[in-house]
């Protein structure tokens, strides 16, 4: 597995800062949104994203991304029935999918619950079949440049649509893109019926990226979430790719959140390696 952390964890500290730090730990790569690289992504030109991809990379790192993609400016909607909003979101996220492709990031992770709500007046089946055909515009986008779309089941706390990872499975076959998978987030994991290790199991096929947290917003190990479980099932997948840490509460420092974080993930692995002989 690789070992990366959010860089909007970091608040203000410029990109060069957030990259010294953050390799100090010994992560692999830093996952970036875009709105802490200008105020409103769509500003970002395709030269400046090279240099953002070149300052992470000079530091050893990997750009594992980019999340938090409709988030800021506000008021972004991928399934409103305003069609001129809605033409602008998926413009702003083909936007993204360059900024990304530029710098060399892996994944475009499709979380910000706020821009899928169901509309008022809209049914369910409706905000599906719209959200369908404009995450399939933006997976082709990324046919075309690079990058995986990923799609994040989030809580029932944080949003009325797309709360499962078995609603998030269905959409990636209705969208039928090589480039459109599953984002599994232990946060909001922890939210449904099954158990984590299940739904990880259940995934597999399906799955790309993995963010590591704790209901209480804060990181791995913090709170009640048993993470053995969550690497053993890991492991019994084979999973090698992206284990990113995102947290919600930025105390007491991100130096700390960033140390402790993914000391306490490698400890998890070498123990269920450990167990299972490996």
């Amino acid at each position: 597995m690789k070992y990366s952390i959010c860089n909007e964890t970091y608040g203000d500290l410029s990109l060069e800062g957030t990259c010294e730090d953050i390799a100090s730990h010994g992560y692999d790569g830093v996952e970036i949104a875009p709105f802490t690289l200008k105020p409103d992504p769509r500003d970002i030109t395709e030269k400046e994203a090279i240099s953002y991809g070149e300052t992470v990379r000079s530091f050893g790192l990997e750009v594992t991304g980019l999340h938090w993609l409709l988030s800021k400016p506000q008021g972004l909607h991928i399934s409103t029935k305003n069609e001129a909003l809605r033409r602008e979101s998926i413009d702003f996220a083909k936007h993204t999918v360059m900024i990304n492709a530029a710098m060399k990031g892996e994944v475009l992770v499709y979380g910000s619950p706020m821009t899928r709500n169901v509309e008022k007046g809209m049914s369910y089946s409706e905000a599906w079949d719209r959200s369908v055909e404009a995450y399939g515009e933006i997976a082709r986008e990324c046919e075309k440049l690079g990058g995986i779309l990923v799609l994040e089941p989030l809580g029932h706390v944080e949003t009325d649509f797309l709360t499962t990872a078995e609603e998030g499975i269905k959409m990636i076959k209705d969208i039928g893109s090589s480039a459109c998978r599953l984002h599994l987030d232990v946060k909001a994991m922890s939210y449904e019926d099954k158990e984590i290790g299940q739904i990880i199991k259940d995934s597999a096929p399906s799955f790309e990226h993995f963010h590591a947290n704790d209901p209480n917003l804060r990181g791995p190990g913090t709170g009640d979430v048993k993470y053995e479980p969550i690497y053993e099932a890991l492991r019994n997948i084979n999973y090698d790719k992206w284990v990113s840490i995102e947290v919600f509460k930025y105390d007491p420092s991100a130096q700390e959140i960033a140390r402790s974080g993914i000391e306490f993930l490698k400890s998890m692995e070498d123990k269920i390696m450990n167990s299972a002989g490996v």
